[in-house]
């Protein structure tokens, strides 16, 4: 088998697993490419991406970029790279960079192409109340995600995942199925095949989509909680103010009949009412105040009842 120059793209952390995987290998990673360092908490301290802190642990040379411009072009191609590897890096490869490998690139999504093409596949999938997810390693090209695919796999959904849980874990298992790829293209065995069916679009989520909209059924707002959590974050609006939704449930048998939007407490628990069956809110954010209870904060409010929309 062929020992490959490998360039690696990525940044957030669900690209960190795939980038350890080809550090361990028996190919030689030259660079990883990343975005520049991002404001981040309260006080917005410049850090550098999981990815850029991982590639210096493992000391791999970093180019941090928020383009793929020519000068970045020109020093990936001064590495000499028989393969580059993308994953979640959040910008376009374009010509002449795509060409510049010997071997061109190859992508890790996070979706069973050709669903869910774009930046935000899995809170797609989950927003839609897709059944089975899964990864896809395909073959780069000009078009968005619409390359010949080398492998897949595929996760079949428990209904109650959220975003974060499952790109944790196709993270990690689409690390070993790129690491595969990888092996096959440097040992000359790779095959890649044209996808298949009608594609779909995952466009990446604004705060508008987080917004719950308490008309709709239990199972669909349930569906786009998962889909926005962690970001950006499932909200709502009690008596005018913002509150984010950090864990919501199905309140079971026996639950009250409620309208939609209205809150109560039964059993100890905070219900709300939905355009089917009630849902419990949990744990819950107040706008300026830290994560709490759904119950400690009801009872700090003072409300016997309430309306959120």
């Amino acid at each position: 088998m062929q020992k490959l120059r490998i360039v690696f793209a990525g940044t957030p952390g669900v690209a960190v697993p795939s980038l350890e995987r080809l550090a361990a290998s028996g190919h030689d990673l030259v660079g990883a490419v990343t975005r520049q360092p991002a404001p981040l908490g309260r006080k917005r301290v410049l850090t550098p991406s999981p990815v850029a802190q991982a590639a210096a642990r493992l000391d791999v040379p970093v180019i941090e970029a928020n383009r793929l411009d020519a000068d970045v072009t020109a020093r990936i191609a001064g590495l000499a790279p028989d393969l580059g590897v993308i994953v979640a890096y959040g910008g376009l490869v374009r010509e002449p960079l795509l060409s510049t490998p010997v071997h061109g690139w190859i992508n890790l999504h996070f979706s069973l192409l050709p669903a869910w093409r774009g930046a935000a596949p899995v809170q797609r999938s989950l927003i839609a109340g897709d059944a089975v997810a899964g990864a896809s390693v395909f073959r780069l090209v000009a078009e968005l995600d619409a390359g010949d695919v080398y492998a897949e796999l595929r996760h079949e959904l428990q209904g109650d995942e959220t975003a974060g849980e499952l790109l944790d874990r196709l993270a990690g298992s689409g690390a070993e199925l790129l690491s595969g790829v990888v092996d096959a293209i440097a040992g000359g065995s790779a095959r890649a095949v044209p996808q298949q069916g009608e594609p779909s679009f995952a466009p990446k989520l604004t705060i508008d989509d987080a917004r719950l909209d308490w008309s709709r059924g239990a199972t669909e707002i349930r569906d786009r909680f998962r889909g926005v959590t962690p970001e950006p974050g499932a909200w709502t609006t009690i008596e005018e103010q913002r509150v984010k939704v950090l864990d919501l449930v199905p309140a079971g048998d026996g639950a009250p009949s409620l309208a939609p939007g209205e809150l109560v407490v039964s059993a100890r628990r905070v219900l709300v009412g939905t355009g089917s069956t009630p849902l419990e809110l949990r744990r819950v954010q107040p706008a300026g105040r830290p994560a709490m209870d759904a119950g400690d904060w009801w009872r700090g409010s003072g409300r016997s009842s309430a309306a959120a929309r």
